[in-house]
């Protein structure tokens, strides 16, 4: 594997909705590069312990992106325990299939404006809450890198005069909204943010096996619905997370990249190398 890392060494990063999947792959890598590592989550139940050899450098703590108070919290506790913050990545989401599961599929007319509010409170509001309070310390040493996440769905293409979405017969509404708005948020603020030499950036995920996959799955083909794609592993966004963790406002900016492009652009291989064979739709028909 290509090798294009900067130096992670004692750099402290907050991770959201890091106790499972992309979340928990992100922690992992960064502890493994000498990162201090902030992991939260909304709950930690039925998880694993991360290797007691990062202890030294791992704070974990429960806490919701739409809860003001724990958020202030663990702030706390991260500039108590390490004195600063470098890096967010903010990978917690409300996704589709939370919202309506578990076929994930609904008509723009049928959702309430609850659904709405669900949606954008966690994917929006959320992630600007956790940024308003981590980017503090990169403001004042005017060095950071944050880092949001969003859905291939956001994409619109050029074609004939016009634009038109990249799928938008994949029914994903609010959820797309809610993740086109982020996209829009993350390049206005790194704009703004260039001043204090402190990165922006969006990542796109493949089709990934990560928490409730098997699940959602398992119910739709139950339903009669056809199988998707051969997801890929949660480790595919790690190259991509790693190399935008050691940017800074002087460097990649106000970018939003495809994972699976960039990894195989980068010599970290093609989708094929990230394609997790344990999994088998066939195995979730008779499991």
């Amino acid at each position: 594997m290509n090798e294009m890392h900067s130096d992670l060494t004692d750099r402290v990063v907050v991770v959201t909705g890091a106790a499972r999947g992309i979340g928990r792959a992100y922690v992992e890598a960064f502890l493994e590069r000498g990162a201090k590592v902030v992991a939260t989550d909304l709950s930690w139940d039925n998880t694993a312990s991360f290797d007691t050899r990062y202890e030294p450098n791992l704070l974990t703590t429960t806490m919701d992106v739409t809860n003001d108070a724990q958020i202030d919290a663990t702030f706390a506790a991260t500039i108590d325990r390490f004195g600063t913050a470098d890096v967010v990545v903010n990978n917690a989401a409300m996704r589709q299939r939370d919202l309506f599961p578990p076929q994930g599929k609904i008509t723009t007319l049928e959702t309430k404006d609850s659904d709405w509010q669900k949606s954008f409170n966690v994917n929006v509001f959320g992630v600007l809450k956790v940024i308003r309070r981590f980017i503090r310390p990169m403001i004042d040493k005017k060095r950071g890198s944050i880092i949001n996440t969003v859905s291939s769905g956001v994409i619109m293409l050029a074609k004939d005069g016009g634009y038109v979405a990249l799928r938008p017969g994949s029914r994903e509404m609010p959820y797309m909204s809610s993740k086109a708005a982020l996209v829009t948020l993350s390049f206005y603020l790194a704009d703004e943010m260039k001043e204090n030499n402190i990165a922006v950036n969006v990542v796109i995920p493949g089709h990934t096996r990560t928490t409730g996959f098997d699940e959602q799955n398992r119910q739709r083909l139950a339903m009669g619905m056809k199988q998707g794609a051969q997801p890929v592993s949660p480790g595919h966004m790690v190259p991509i997370a790693l190399y935008l963790a050691g940017q800074d406002g002087s460097g990649t900016t106000g970018k939003m990249f495809d994972a699976l492009d960039w990894n195989k652009e980068h010599g970290f291989g093609g989708k094929d190398a990230w394609l997790d064979k344990s999994f088998s739709y066939e195995s979730l028909k008779t499991g």
